[in-house]
């Protein structure tokens, strides 16, 4: 099977990694800057979803909301299925409609990598029976909120004690925030949806992990998830899991068995 990815930062090149030691690629990286073709190792780079090979089977979109904006559709359209870590894009409803037209022209799929976060399992089948409230809050170390909306908002170099910086629905929080809020849109899309998911984002210069909460509660009861998670090594904005859920939702589409 052949796969490519949409970008080459930090989640990109870990997803780059963990293909070649599957021997699964990747063969097409589509990027946006840097040479084009194919290079020695066998890796061809485009800049154009209408570049991909025809008998690519897989794409990864490892490159954020306006990439995914950006090609989704046409490679959705084209028959490719494509797994994207960037579920925050999914906020904007005239995107949304254009990805699921896409993939229902092309007969194609988009996977919803779980991202940062657990328990969405759970949430999927407990909106099944009724969801009544659903809560995330995603606490970071200040540095974690560097180059987002917080900055104009905190102080994050002189913060001494944690501050809650947005407060609002999950729609609100993923449009705001598109490169840190895609947690609060993955919680939104297997639960309760944007508008009924509340989300409240707080920089703690008390922690040093990404720490991601869920509370709902439903006609099955209620539960409390909580992970604390790590940034990958080169880039404090990008979480560890989030790449591992991009690799995990590859493996569970080429799987006899998906677990």
């Amino acid at each position: 099977m052949k796969t490519g990815i949409i970008g080459e930062g930090a989640i990109g090149r870990y997803v780059a990694d963990a293909l070649a030691s599957r021997g699964l690629g990747p063969h097409v990286i589509l990027t946006r800057s840097g040479p084009t073709g194919t290079a020695p190792g066998g890796v061809t780079r485009v800049r154009s979803a209408d570049d991909l090979p025809g008998d690519l089977a897989l794409m990864i979109d490892c490159a954020g909301h306006a990439a995914l904006a950006q090609h989704g559709p046409a490679i959705l359209s084209r028959g490719i299925d494509l797994v994207t870590v960037s579920l925050g894009a999914l906020a904007d409803p005239a995107l949304e409609t254009a990805l699921t037209e896409a993939a229902r022209r092309g007969r194609a799929q988009l996977h919803l990598a779980s991202g940062a976060i657990g328990a969405l399992d759970a949430l999927r089948a407990a909106r099944v029976g009724g969801l009544t409230e659903v809560t995330y809050t995603g606490r970071k170390p200040p540095k974690g909120w560097k180059g987002s909306p917080a900055e104009d908002r905190l102080d994050l170099d002189m913060l001494e004690t944690a501050a809650t910086h947005f407060e609002g629905t999950a729609r609100d929080a993923a449009t705001t925030y598109p490169k840190n809020a895609n947690v609060a849109a993955a919680v939104a899309l297997a639960g309760a949806g944007f508008e009924a998911t509340q989300v409240r984002l707080i920089a703690d210069p008390a922690v040093t992990a990404n720490i991601h909460e869920i509370h709902a509660t439903g006609a099955f009861g209620q539960f409390h998830f909580r992970i604390e998670g790590h940034a990958l090594p080169d880039n404090p904005r990008s979480s560890a899991l989030a790449a591992m859920s991009a690799v995990a939702a590859i493996e569970r589409h080429i799987a006899p068995v998906a677990t």
